[in-house]
């Protein structure tokens, strides 16, 4: 929870000088292809962030044994959901920040120091990098064991 709150505070903040960069910017346009990276990885990290939060609530099975605690489960079950929900509207916002840093205009614009970061836009970009798949499956799974906790009788 510390990790997304600061990740949150990264995102609300304005950037600082270049002169404080991660990468050596020299120009107006490498600063703005640094932005556009820079706010991507901020969005990859949330996801992974939300990813780990969901998966602390995800009950992964419908055990029988657990139906006393159906509830409480399907509880726990709408939380992990809540996180995962969560990840994929980062991973749109992490999609956009990809496409503008891949713009044409930028695509050739070398920032060596932040190698990973475009390596990240160019995974997104050809598909190697696709948390929304993530994402998707794992909300298909979670229903799938929503429906088993559903179908379960209290009283066993």
């Amino acid at each position: 929870m510390e990790n997304i709150y600061w990740l949150e505070q990264a995102l609300k903040a304005d950037f600082c000088n270049p002169l404080y960069a991660l990468a050596l910017i020299e120009d107006e346009i490498q600063w703005e292809k640094y932005r556009y990276l820079f706010t991507m990885h901020i969005y990859i990290k949330m996801i992974e962030q939300y990813l780990f939060l969901g998966n602390k609530w995800n009950k992964r099975n419908a055990y029988f044994y657990n139906a006393p605690w159906r509830d409480q489960n399907l509880e726990s079950l709408e939380t992990a959901e809540t996180c995962y929900r969560t990840a994929l509207y980062y991973w749109e916002e992490a999609v956009n920040w990809a496409q503008k840093a891949n713009e044409r205009r930028l695509r050739w614009i070398d920032l060596p120091r932040v190698q990973f970061w475009r390596d990240e836009a160019f995974r997104i970009e050809n598909g190697s990098l696709n948390y929304g798949r993530t994402i998707r499956r794992e909300l298909d799974f979670l229903q799938k064991v929503r429906e088993k906790f559903q179908e379960m009788d209290k009283t066993y």
